[in-house]
């Protein structure tokens, strides 16, 4: 689910302190993500003089689709226009992944545009094996990299929230989303708060949620660190965001120190799921 880290945008997490809630696991809990397509309209909210941002905007897209058996697969587009009162550019973030939560395995490709020139492009697989996480890099350049256990994206969802219907109100979780260079998982915080039920008039985006407008969210706030760095670090970036129950998300805030960015819920789509397969 959310920013030009997957991590952010998809979630992602394994329990690594005590009394940390247990992964959430099996095919019950994971069919009860919906197949979606959602789209957010982005704003600035605030910048600070050294950001050099003077104007932010954009949209989101996120498509999420699949069962547990098969796999579930992920189609992101992150699109930005950036005034920094001397000129304008457009960022644009297309990100593919594919998620086998059975096997524990993970694909990630993504391309970073800069006014239509390609900046960056990151392909590579993860699996989950007993001493960690082996990823096989293709590009930018091929390596093998052998990385601490961690949770892919949609395994963090449920996750999040297995410990929001247990009222575990705070863990903390190492992430592997392949984004930036693909080499590194990010330590992060959770905190969900208190169910809540959305009041007419109150949620400007909720409106938006279709037959889930009237439906309880959770408020949950995610702070992503450099793993080396999070005793004595900012968080590399901060989301906040509501969730339902079947992984659907809106009203994001997405906070990356010098700036912060808004999501409302501007669309919301459901796709037709595919049955699982397991026998």
């Amino acid at each position: 689910m959310f920013r030009p880290s997957l991590a952010a945008l998809l979630l992602a997490g394994v329990a690594t302190s005590a009394g940390a809630a247990a992964p959430a696991s099996g095919a019950a809990i994971a069919s009860g993500l919906v197949a979606h397509r959602a789209i957010y309209d982005l704003e600035l909210k605030d910048a600070t003089e050294r950001s050099g941002i003077a104007g932010m905007y954009g949209r989101m897209v996120y498509e999420f689709n699949g069962n547990y058996c098969d796999g579930f697969t992920t189609n992101f587009r992150f699109v930005t226009q950036i005034n920094t009162g001397d000129s304008t550019r457009v960022s644009d973030q297309q990100t593919k992944t594919f998620e086998n939560v059975k096997d524990r395995r993970f694909t990630f490709e993504t391309k970073s545009f800069t006014d239509d020139q390609l900046d960056k492009e990151v392909n590579g697989e993860a699996n989950d094996k007993p001493d960690g996480v082996t990823v096989d890099l293709t590009r930018p350049q091929s390596k093998e990299l052998q990385l601490a256990e961690s949770r892919f994206p949609t395994e963090h969802m449920l996750d999040v929230i297995e410990n929001a219907k247990a009222g575990r109100r705070f863990f903390e979780a190492r992430v592997f989303d392949g984004s930036d260079d693909g080499d590194k998982p990010l330590a992060t915080t959770t905190v969900v708060g208190k169910q809540i039920t959305p009041v007419a008039g109150d949620e400007a985006d909720a409106g938006n949620a279709g037959a889930f407008s009237k439906t309880a969210v959770w408020p949950v706030t995610i702070s992503y660190f450099n793993e080396n760095t999070k005793s004595d670090a900012l968080p590399v970036y901060r989301m906040s965001f509501k969730l339902y129950e079947n992984g659907i998300t809106r009203d994001l805030t997405m906070d990356y120190g010098d700036f912060v960015l808004t999501g409302r819920l501007a669309k919301l789509e459901m796709l037709d799921n595919k049955a699982d397969t397991c026998k």
